[in-house]
């Protein structure tokens, strides 16, 4: 290992460390057990070996927002236990190729995904969904709107290839992330009232994750202020 790559695992390390205190700590002003939360690394754009660098840190969560760049990764680190999350807006014509290499997807939105994801299913095997919420008034923004929630999470209940999980959704940037994750966990408990299962609620990054573990979160998903900046892609 070289100097520059032993400072720079080094600081990755820091980082995590540093994150993961944060969460700590906000789960006990919560009144929660920190044991309870996942701290998903999102790597988007990252190298698959700083993938690599996290699993030897202990992470064995982690988040893809792109199809591609996830049925890479999961190809070149398939030695690796890791559990994979696609976190991203999902084209049906992608479903085969994410089914194939996510563990779960968070970001299930409507009734065609869902049976897109299904009908890839291979053999016996069961895939963790979510159902993705918008909270925000732009119905162009990736998300099941809220009071179709319990109708999508029951749709998905008939999808046997399917796992109902929870829920996930993006804080808007024009709303205090306290009040809107105070509805995602409103909306999170209609869907338990068909699935008391769907006990996931993915919500939280880097900026608002304290306000989301206050609300209940049991899923985080942060990725630059653990990986770093991301690559320049030009």
């Amino acid at each position: 290992m070289t100097q520059a790559q032993g400072q720079a695992e080094s600081g990755l390390a820091a980082r995590l460390s540093a994150i993961d205190h944060r969460i700590a700590d906000a789960a006990r002003l919560a009144g929660r057990d920190p044991g309870e939360i996942t701290r998903i690394v999102v790597t988007k754009f990252h190298p698959s070996s700083l993938v690599r660098e996290l699993h030897s840190l202990g992470v064995r969560d982690v988040g893809e927002n792109r199809q591609q760049e996830l049925s890479s990764k999961t190809a070149e680190l398939d030695d690796l236990d890791l559990r994979w999350h696609f976190i991203g807006q999902a084209q049906t014509n992608k479903a085969s190729a994410i089914r194939r290499s996510a563990d779960a997807v968070h970001s299930v939105d409507r009734d065609r995904l869902a049976d897109a994801l299904h009908r890839a299913a291979e053999g016996d095997d069961i895939l963790d969904v979510l159902v993705q919420v918008n909270l925000t008034d732009d119905a162009g923004r990736g998300g099941v709107e809220p009071d179709d929630a319990r109708s999508l999470a029951e749709h998905i209940l008939a999808l046997p290839s399917l796992r109902l999980r929870g829920v996930m959704a993006v804080a808007p940037l024009d709303e205090e992330p306290a009040s809107a994750f105070a509805r995602l966990r409103t909306i999170a408990e209609r869907v338990r009232e068909v699935e008391p299962t769907a006990d996931w609620i993915s919500a939280g990054m880097t900026g608002d994750f304290v306000a989301a573990i206050d609300a209940g979160a049991t899923h985080l998903r942060i990725g630059s202020a653990i990986t770093g900046p991301r690559p320049d892609r030009g």
